[in-house]
């Protein structure tokens, strides 16, 4: 079973206060994902609320993970999660917002930097390898000179909030083909669409 099952985790911090921050768009996926299958995210022992279900009949199973503890610390339940369900990191999707890539654009990798996202690199330490998928949904530069973590920790602007709705769609549709098509054949779809 666990060949056929992917740990799909949104990057995010918890609470209300955060769940339209661009920091949050990881876990904002989720949600989309979590409507496509019908379920609903329930609590489990390994401090995330989490979704299974199956992409159509008989396909591969989606664990959906989104930790309740702060980005920091995002590795400890994803790495207990990938455990629980004998879930191997080349099995592990990250669904985390990009700052070095503009808004509305979508790029995925296996492995490599953290590009420093404590939570990438949290999770790269907890399941001891950079060798997990990552969807790297764009949430663009700050401007001028406002810190980063300034940055990512705001809502969506109001113009970017007109597009994030399909924004959000096309990251889920990514996290879907990477898991139906394999990275190479989604990177293609992705990459040249300018996504």
């Amino acid at each position: 079973m666990p060949d056929n099952t992917w740990l799909i985790a949104g990057l995010g911090n918890p609470g209300p206060g955060y769940s339209g921050n661009r920091h949050n768009v990881g876990q904002m996926v989720l949600d989309v994902l979590g409507a496509r299958l019908g379920g609903k995210f329930g609590t489990s022992k390994a401090r995330a609320v989490v979704l299974e279900g199956r992409l159509g009949i008989g396909g591969p199973k989606l664990i959906l993970a989104k930790p309740l503890t702060y980005m920091n610390l995002t590795g400890g339940p994803i790495s207990q999660l990938a455990k629980f369900y004998g879930i191997e990191p080349d099995h592990v999707v990250a669904v985390h917002d990009e700052i070095d890539i503009p808004f509305n654009t979508i790029k995925l990798k296996i492995g490599g930097g953290e590009g420093g996202h404590n939570g990438l690199r949290d999770m790269s330490k907890a399941l001891g390898t950079k060798d997990y998928l990552r969807i790297r949904v764009g949430v663009g530069r700050p401007p001028g000179r406002q810190e980063a973590a300034d940055y990512v920790l705001r809502d969506f602007s109001s113009t970017e909030k007109k597009d994030l709705p399909i924004l959000l769609e096309e990251a889920a549709d990514a996290v879907e083909s990477v898991v139906l098509d394999g990275l190479l054949t989604t990177q293609q779809k992705f990459h040249s669409a300018g996504k």
